[in-house]
């Protein structure tokens, strides 16, 4: 078995692994403002334009760590 993503903080982790029920794409759910990718091991801001876009950031929002680097 895997080990889950450990996130920075709890507020991240809340947010980066947040479901919804309405909207099961990330992108498509107002509500939802990161998204991680885990392929990648990114984070990024959602740009809810009716797409798939997303600004990767370095730094958390919530608790001010700095984030791993994207493996792109």
């Amino acid at each position: 078995m895997s080990e889950e993503k450990r996130h920075c903080c709890d507020e991240m982790a809340r947010q980066a692994d947040r479901r919804c029920d309405t909207h099961p794409d990330p992108f498509d759910c107002p509500d939802n403002p990161i998204f991680y990718a885990a392929r990648f091991d990114e984070y990024g801001l959602i740009i809810h334009d009716g797409g798939s876009s997303f600004v990767v950031i370095d730094y958390c929002p919530w608790c001010g760590a700095r984030l791993p680097e994207s493996g792109r």
